[in-house]
């Protein structure tokens, strides 16, 4: 059995597992419920139009990670973490009652609550989830854990999101939105309390509240190492081009494959499991070090396979080709990022992984955000979506030389490899 799934065996790595795949899905079953309803049933919720609704949601739930990121990184670096996990998921709970009396109350303001302090939720968990896997695992290990953590978190954002459409767009689905999301958050919690200790990395830091300056100080440290500044931009540059295919997936399957949700759901499954099993092949392909060597393979096999989608999206037809695209940039985009977060949680000092999570949090969320920025430049210039994923797939080429001009380990790690 492959040492990464013998992890799931273990106290150390299966509860912990458990708690994050199930907060990814139950912030996927929230967010996609509540953007369903809020385009298909606007009447219901507010007076303002679906299409503004949709672009101001997701915008709400992002804010906390530029807000508060350096904050949550000081806190995860300064207390014991399993502790910490189970007062978040407490949190999780109580977020998603106030969500579920939303729903059925059919409170907006309410609603843009929960979503907020879900951004709150995800923005405190994301350091203590990073630095909680190099406590507890050995760098042999690191790589086959992070592929397990990013193989779960997709698929939970898949079952997440095809559960909550369809909540959201059943008539009368508030009750069961509700029941779900809270159910789903005491799950959480309870796997959460199996959780074993994780001795804080330096407890006698004493926290910057002023988040403005920490995001500054956070930068500025891990600007110093610059081996983790270039995987951390790597990272960010996966999120770049993850958000950029997954934004369009829906209007992509409308109205250049003429399909329905069916459609969507199809290419945002594929994507999903070709991730998962990237993720899980690194261990493998890694042979038992932290390989970096797997990153420009995996920049080349998105740049490729992103350039053979636009032309295979000429015909407008679902077929094969296409969707083998999609998984396989999916595929390779898995074998790209988790040596980087191997790389990270390794090469980081300890008593600042947190605060290197937390900064690489807050760039991520930055990739996104521009992710969308660059989207809508494209199309104000004229261009439709299949030139979108043909330019996002070309960058991938200008991201990877950068890369390795600054750090040539990646191309000598690849050519040793590839011997």
């Amino acid at each position: 059995m492959s040492q990464q799934f013998k992890l799931m065996r273990e106290k150390r790595f299966l509860p912990f597992f458990c708690t994050q795949f199930l907060g990814a899905l139950n912030d996927n079953v929230f967010k996609t419920a509540l953007i369903t309803m809020a385009v298909f049933h606007t009447a219901d919720l507010t007076a303002l139009n679906g299409t503004a609704v949709a672009t101001l949601l997701p915008g709400i739930f992002i804010l906390p990670f530029f807000l508060f990121s350096a904050t949550a990184g000081q806190i995860a670096d300064k207390y014991e973490k399993s502790q910490l996990i189970r007062l978040v998921k407490i949190f999780e709970v109580v977020l998603m009652l106030i969500a579920a009396l939303g729903f059925l109350l059919h409170v907006f303001w309410l609603l843009l609550l929960a979503l907020l302090m879900m951004g709150m939720h995800s923005t405190l968990f994301g350091p203590v989830k990073y630095a909680y896997l190099p406590q507890h695992l050995t760098e042999p290990e690191l790589v086959g854990g992070n592929g397990m953590v990013e193989m779960g978190t997709f698929i939970a954002i898949l079952i997440g999101q095809i559960i909550g459409a369809g909540l959201g767009m059943h008539e009368g689905g508030e009750l069961g939105i509700g029941l779900s999301i809270v159910s789903l958050a005491l799950l959480g919690y309870f796997a959460s309390k199996q959780i074993p200790s994780s001795p804080a990395a330096e407890p006698s830091l004493k926290i910057n509240w002023n988040p403005i300056t920490e995001t500054g100080r956070n930068i500025a440290f891990i600007w110093k190492s610059q081996q983790i500044w270039l995987a951390i931009i790597g990272v960010s540059w996966f999120w770049f081009y993850g958000a950029t295919l997954l934004a369009q997936f829906p209007v992509f399957a409308k109205d250049v494959l003429h399909g329905d949700e069916s459609i969507f759901i199809l290419l945002l499954a594929i994507f999903s499991v070709g991730v998962g099993i990237g993720s899980l092949l690194c261990e493998k392909l890694s042979k038992g070090i932290v390989e970096i060597g797997l990153v420009p393979i995996g920049a080349m096999g998105m740049m490729a396979f992103g350039v053979d989608l636009y032309t295979a999206s000429a015909s407008g037809i679902v077929d094969w080709r296409l969707l083998a695209d999609i998984g396989l940039i999916g595929f390779f985009g898995g074998v790209y990022v988790v040596p980087f977060y191997a790389l990270i949680q390794s090469r980081a000092q300890k008593t600042h992984q947190s605060r290197v999570i937390a900064a690489n949090n807050i760039l991520n969320a930055l990739f996104m955000v521009i992710s969308a920025v660059f989207a809508m430049v494209i199309f104000t210039l004229g261009l439709n979506i299949p030139q979108l994923f043909l330019i996002t797939a070309l960058m991938n080429a200008l991201v990877i030389i950068y890369l390795c001009l600054r750090q040539p380990e990646y191309f000598n790690r690849m050519r040793s490899w590839r011997l």
